[in-house]
């Protein structure tokens, strides 16, 4: 079998912990190349891998290397429809880290480019790949929750900034903070257990209240980005929403790096006719009734699982044609509407029509 033969842009945390590791475990893909600004980097991804990579510094060289087939962008994610949008035109299959833009404008150009090209492209979606997910996805599918019409979403953090100072917290390179950060994961989620309704009313309010605390985070996701002292702070560090969709279904949204709870937690909340389900990334609640009585459902054994490898997993086999995909441009689209409009609503005080 001719191995997948990829090429990765960025090594940074998310390259290091997440990517590299999934593609060494894959028997059907090779990694052929990498490309980072650090050249450390390059060498830590090489011993990752286990063996001698081609290594570029700048992304345009790696992307017109014909020996790749396709490109896995792990940047900043002001980079992420930049590079992807080269990658297509240069008849790469691409997988990109979240979130697929940083404004509309520019997840139109990577659309279009998609489109143009007849070439693969997948964004991060590594919640919709959890034991816990699939359960539940079946589960509704399969008509147990009857019409869901409401629900909740969030990531919120008590203290959990990432790389403060650097790009994280700049927001001409990363569009915005955890909303824009942590918020593509629930929302998508949300969304997707949900059917994929067209959001078309969006209003929010953002905060930005700890730029200069020091308290010490709590968050293990916190260690992603690198910090800079005296570096930029221009994001928000809470976000709090509402949308509406066109089939009459509202969600609720609330994402933080820091604030005054009790701990980390990310959930998913949904509301049906026949049921309600209560989810976190390695567990969930069914609520509903039977034979007059109301009645709790909860799962035994380990829910534990690997969403991020999954997912490129599942690149590799829509690029192979061994599946069909279960993301689709359009609403990386949606996305990065509703984030944008959220943005948009709190500052200007008003609900923001899509």
């Amino acid at each position: 079998m001719e191995k997948l033969r990829i090429g990765v842009i960025g090594n940074g945390g998310i390259a290091k912990s997440v990517h590299l590791p999934a593609y060494k475990g894959m028997k059907d893909v090779e990694i052929v190349a990498t490309c980072d600004i650090i050249p450390s980097r390059m060498i830590e991804a090489e011993n990752i891998i286990g063996h001698s990579l081609k290594k570029y510094e700048n992304y345009e060289d790696l992307i017109a290397d014909a020996d790749i087939d396709a490109i896995d962008i792990c940047t900043p994610n002001y980079l992420h429809s930049i590079i992807a949008c080269k990658a297509l035109k240069a008849n790469k299959h691409v997988f990109c880290e979240k979130p697929d833009a940083v404004s509309v404008e520019e997840v139109m150009k990577m659309k279009k480019a998609a489109e143009a090209s007849n070439k693969v492209l997948m964004v991060m979606r590594n919640n919709r790949h959890l034991i816990t997910s699939k359960f539940v996805k079946q589960y509704i599918a399969e008509g147990k929750m009857g019409d869901i019409y409401c629900g909740r979403c969030g990531w919120i953090r008590r203290r959990g900034i990432p790389g403060r100072g650097g790009w994280f917290t700049t927001k001409a390179q990363s569009g915005g903070g955890p909303l824009i950060d942590l918020g593509v994961h629930m929302i998508d989620l949300a969304i997707y257990l949900m059917g994929n309704p067209k959001p078309i009313a969006v209003s929010g309010s953002v905060y930005n209240k700890f730029a200069n605390d020091t308290a010490s985070s709590d968050s293990v996701h916190s260690v992603f980005g690198d910090a800079k002292e005296d570096g930029i702070f221009d994001v928000e560090d809470l976000a709090m929403g509402f949308i509406k969709f066109d089939n009459g279904a509202c969600l609720q949204i609330e994402f933080s790096w820091a604030s005054n709870i009790k701990e980390e937690k990310s959930f998913v909340e949904l509301r049906g006719t026949k049921g309600g389900v209560s989810w976190q990334p390695y567990a969930y609640t069914i609520f509903s009734e039977e034979n007059g009585q109301l009645i709790d459902l909860e799962p035994k054994g380990n829910l534990i699982s690997n969403g991020h490898s999954a997912n490129l997993q599942h690149f590799v086999d829509v690029v192979n044609q061994k599946a069909k995909p279960d993301y689709v441009i359009d609403q990386g689209v949606n996305m990065i509407k509703i984030l944008e409009a959220i943005y948009e609503s709190a500052k200007t005080g008003k609900e923001v029509i899509l």
